[in-house]
C-alpha cells in the first residue's frame, strides 16, 4: 500500500448559518518517493486537506490512511503519538521552539520519545546534510528565515517518518532561500525516497515536484507530473487554466 492514501474524504465548516463544504469526496494516493505539490486558489481546500493528512482535523466522512493506518479511527492520544512516529511536519512560520539551539529543536521529537542518549548520531548527521553543523548552537533569533526551516525539516526528519508534510514552507523565505529549501525538499526525494507532500500557490515552488495536484472548491480537478512541463510559466498557465 502506498504510505498516503486519502479516500473520499468530505469536511464541512460551519460559517453562521451556512454550511461550508471544504472537501467533497477527495481521493488521491501518493507512492513511496513521490514528491507531490497540491495547488489551489484561496479557500479550495489545500490546507484542509494536508491537515486531514497530518490528523489535525478529521474529516466528516472518508479515510486517511498513513503506513497502513486509518488516522479517522484513532483517539486524540493515539494521533498525537502516531503523528510523532510517522509524520513529519514542515510549516510557513518554522514554529521552533525560542529558548533551544539548533540541535535541540532538530532532536525534540527524540527527546520526547525518550531517545535522549541514542538520537545524537542521528541528530549530527542531519545538522551535516543540511548544512547547519556551525549553527548547531544557535537560537532561532539568531537564524536566518532559511535556516529556521531548514531546521524545521531536520525535526520533520529526524523520526524517519512514513509521510512529509510542508504547508507552504517557503511563504516566509526570499527568494534565495526559497530555493534553497525546495532544491532540498527535492534531494530528500530523489536521493533518499522520500514521500513529500507540499502545499503551495506558487507554481515557481511547485515546478520542483514530480506531480502536481490541483483543488477548486474541495475537489481535486487535475493531476499531472511536472516533467511533461517545460518551464515554470507553462506551469503556471496550466494551473490557470484548471482554475477557470
Amino acid at each position: 500500500m502506498a504510505p498516503l492514501v486519502v479516500d473520499k474524504v468530505v469536511k464541512q465548516f460551519r460559517q453562521g448559518d451556512r454550511l461550508v463544504h471544504a472537501l467533497n469526496g477527495v481521493s488521491l494516493e501518493v507512492n513511496q518517493g513521490v514528491f507531490l505539490a497540491i495547488m489551489g486558489a484561496s479557500g479550495s481546500g489545500k490546507s484542509t486537506l494536508l491537515h486531514l493528512m497530518a490528523g489535525l482535523a478529521k474529516p466528516e466522512t472518508g479515510k486517511v490512511i498513513v503506513n497502513g493506518t486509518n488516522l479517522v479511527a484513532l483517539t486524540d492520544r493515539e494521533l498525537t503519538l502516531f503523528r510523532r512516529r510517522n509524520i513529519g511536519l514542515v510549516f510557513q512560520a518554522f514554529n521552533l521552539i525560542p529558548t533551544l539551539t539548533a540541535e535541540e529543536n532538530i532532536a525534540l521529537p527524540l527527546m520526547l520519545e525518550g531517545e535522549n542518549g541514542s538520537s545524537a548520531g542521528k541528530v549530527e548527521q542531519l545538522l551535516e546534510n543540511l548544512g547547519l553543523a556551525s549553527r548547531r548552537e544557535h537560537r532561532p533569533d539568531a537564524m536566518s528565515g532559511g535556516e529556521q526551516q531548514r531546521v524545521a525539516i531536520g525535526r520533520a526528519l529526524v523520526s524517519d517518518p512514513a509521510v512529509i508534510l510542508a504547508d507552504e514552507p517557503t511563504g516566509n523565505l526570499d527568494s534565495a532561500n526559497s530555493r534553497s529549501v525546495c532544491e532540498l525538499l527535492r534531494d530528500l526525494c530523489q536521493n533518499q525516497g522520500k514521500t513529500i507532500v507540499m502545499v503551495t500557490h506558487e507554481p515557481s515552488v511547485a515546478a520542483y515536484a514530480q506531480e502536481v495536484a490541483i483543488l477548486k472548491d474541495g475537489q481535486l480537478i487535475e493531476r499531472f507530473p511536472t516533467e511533461s512541463i517545460n518551464n515554470t510559466q507553462a506551469l503556471a498557465a496550466r494551473y490557470q487554466e484548471c482554475l477557470k
